[in-house]
């Protein structure tokens, strides 16, 4: 994998260490790598950082190859998006996205040994972002350091915007609405995250949501489908909110959400991304349409009313 610059006149007074930093916004520690491990070429030839580039010079930075070694399963992959840098792929829901200790194997990771040999490929496996076991949707894998690099920048400036779909228990009343409100962990033998306040170690979450349909059912529970969209992104942050509303994600037991045999998971979707191509800095939107068992959800519901 190679990272390519051809030197304007402007760059002449430079030394191409700059050039590289300007242009592809290397960290110390990658431009350490560089220099040590000779991945530069000027020209096609090995060149020392301190040189100052010629109007024309064809500058190539060679990635480090890597590799991930999780044992290859057949689980299923569905790219939305692909190309030498990245991959999105449209997580399916009940599987882990990375091993853990508690689940070292039939994870996303796993199932992606299989789909690069198949498809030709050898990269190490970096995820962007995360999604819970139980939530489908856009998940964003960097095919190499660099691509990881400057997605991690965007997504702590939250330049990354990450929308989702669900369906929650009640009629949600405003039509739209920001919750601001800290979240942690306010036990570490439990699993489950919370309302904790600043001064006692919780950190401060945004999510943003739109009423997109109402669902009342008279003596039956009421429903909403509910747009959101992330400000920040804490460790089950819409399912801590939305519970902390009075209105928790159907299926979602864990915070509260009840399964009235609508659906077999919490009816969480992350339907849509939007974020800045790490190498050639276009913009980029991708969406997922919801799975068949959130659509088939709204269907019986909508049958209803």
């Amino acid at each position: 994998m190679e990272l390519k610059y051809t030197a304007t006149s402007e760059d002449t007074s430079l030394k191409v260490k700059s050039v590289l930093r300007r242009e592809f916004g290397f960290s110390s520690r990658f431009m350490t790598k560089v220099k040590f491990q000779d991945l530069m070429t000027i020209n096609g030839e090995k060149m020392p950082l301190w040189v100052s580039p010629k109007e024309g010079d064809q500058i190539v930075i060679t990635l480090p190859d890597e590799h991930s070694d999780f044992p290859e399963e057949d689980i299923a992959i569905y790219p939305v998006y692909e190309d030498e840098h990245i991959l999105v792929l449209n997580k399916q829901p009940y599987v882990i996205v990375h091993p853990t200790k508690g689940h070292p194997i039939h994870t996303i990771a796993n199932g992606l040994m299989k789909y690069m040999r198949q498809s030709g490929q050898d990269f190490k496996v970096r995820f962007v972002n995360r999604l819970d076991m139980d939530t489908s949707g856009l998940l964003i894998v960097a095919k190499h350091g660099y691509a990881q690099d400057r997605l991690s920048e965007q997504m702590k400036a939250g330049k990354i915007r990450k929308e989702y779909q669900a369906i929650v228990q009640g009629l949600v009343e405003q039509d739209e609405g920001t919750i601001d409100i800290p979240i942690g962990r306010p036990s570490m033998d439990d699993v489950r995250r919370g309302v904790l306040p600043l001064e006692a170690g919780g950190q401060r979450a945004i999510t943003h949501y739109q009423v997109l349909d109402r669902f009342p059912r008279g003596k039956k529970k009421d429903y909403t489908l509910v747009q959101l969209k992330l400000e920040t992104g804490r460790t089950h942050q819409i399912r801590v909110h939305m519970s902390t509303l009075g209105h928790p994600i159907l299926g979602d037991e864990l915070y509260g959400g009840e399964n009235p045999n609508l659906i077999a998971r919490q009816a969480l979707h992350a339907f849509k991304l939007q974020f800045n191509h790490p190498v050639s800095g276009e913009p980029i939107t991708i969406e997922a349409p919801l799975p068949k068992d959130i659509q088939g959800a709204l269907d019986k519901l909508r049958a209803e009313k």
